[in-house]
Formats: structure tokens, sequence, C-alpha cells
């Protein structure tokens, strides 16, 4: 947890509740429930966001294979055509 051990966190925690005074005690707690609250809301925001792009990504893959496959395909009759057209035109020369 950010790079404090569990003791160093009592120390900061027994220093926290010998300086703040007890009847601050509740507001102190209230404002830690916030955050906490506020941090768990956000990560998961983020973890519903990352879910999202991910299903995404996964729908938009068999798309980007079928266009891979087509342009591939097309790709290679054009390639064999103009082979094949060259080999005419040189054996036509000799």
């Amino acid at each position: 947890m950010f790079g404090i051990s569990w003791t160093e966190f009592l120390v900061i925690l027994l220093v926290a509740i010998c300086v703040v005074p007890a009847k601050y005690w509740p507001d102190v707690a209230r404002f830690f429930a916030r955050v906490f609250k506020y941090i768990r809301n956000l990560i998961w925001q983020i973890t519903d966001f990352t879910e999202s792009v991910q299903q995404r990504i996964e729908l938009e893959k068999p798309i980007d294979d079928l266009i891979e496959n087509a342009t591939n395909g097309v790709l290679k009759k054009t390639k064999s055509g103009k082979s094949q057209k060259q080999t005419k035109k040189t054996t036509k020369k000799k």
C-alpha cells in the first residue's frame, strides 16, 4: 500500500489518534469513509470502462480478420494476374 508497511501504517494511525481530539474522530471517520467510497466508485468506473473497451476490441477483431482476408485475396489475384500478363508479353517478344 503505497510502499508503507503495516507497522508504519499503525504508527501513523497511533500518532493521528493522539493528535486529533476525540470530539473530531467521527468527522475524521466520515471523511475517510467518503474518500474510500469515492476511490471504490472510481475503481469500478475504470473497471467497467476497460471491460467495455475489451468487448469492443473483441467485436472488431473478426471484422479486422475479414477485411484482411478480403484484401489479401484481392491482392493475390491482382499480383497473379500481373505475373501472367508479364509472362505472356515476354513469350510473345521471343
